[in-house]
């Protein structure tokens, strides 16, 4: 195990860039930023708020299982208990959060592309699964992730992703057969 992290811990510090200023690094923080969980709350509230019922829809369904797969991560996270790289910026998510496994940004960035692809438009779900893996990488680039924790992400993010889907549609089920034999 201790050579496995020691491979991990490697290969993070040659992707990291936190300490190198230059585009790279801006574009890092910039990505690293667009998976924040406030920021994805608000833009959802948002679209509820000011949009049509398909978007309403999204936007609930969306902002629901970016909560459950909160809940989720932080519990793993405090039963985990993995130190973040040392390291100087991102000091909100250290101070908040000290933990790193798993990324909740990166399970969230993905999280989001696997419900676009089955809730649409296309063209916004391509933009997603691009996005989604750039996220991740600029957490490990700022110092805030190794890379295994993004990767643990990313496959949560699905597999909560899938999970979400199956509870919306057993969901509609109950709800069109309260609609045809009403229970009051």
């Amino acid at each position: 195990m201790n050579t496995i992290l020691g491979l991990d811990a490697r290969l993070s510090q040659r992707l990291r860039v936190a300490e190198k200023p230059g585009p790279r690094r801006s574009l890092a923080v910039f990505l690293a930023h667009s998976g924040d969980s406030w920021f994805w709350g608000a833009a959802l509230i948002f679209v509820w708020l000011f949009s049509d019922s398909f978007w309403k829809q999204w936007a609930i369904m969306v902002l629901s299982a970016i909560s459950v797969l909160a809940a989720l991560v932080m519990g793993m996270k405090f039963s985990i208990r993995r130190r973040r790289p040392e390291g100087d910026w991102g000091s909100i998510y250290r101070n908040t959060d000290p933990h790193s496994f798993p990324s909740g940004h990166a399970a969230r960035a993905v999280l989001i592309a696997v419900l676009a692809s089955g809730l649409g438009p296309a063209g916004l779900a391509v933009a997603l699964w691009a996005w989604a893996p750039l996220v991740s990488l600029a957490r490990v680039a700022m110092g805030v992730h190794y890379v295994s924790d993004v990767v643990a992400g990313f496959f949560i993010g699905i597999m909560v992703g899938i999970a979400a889907f199956q509870i919306h549609d057993q969901f509609l089920l109950w709800l069109s057969s309260l609609i045809r034999y009403p229970l009051w």
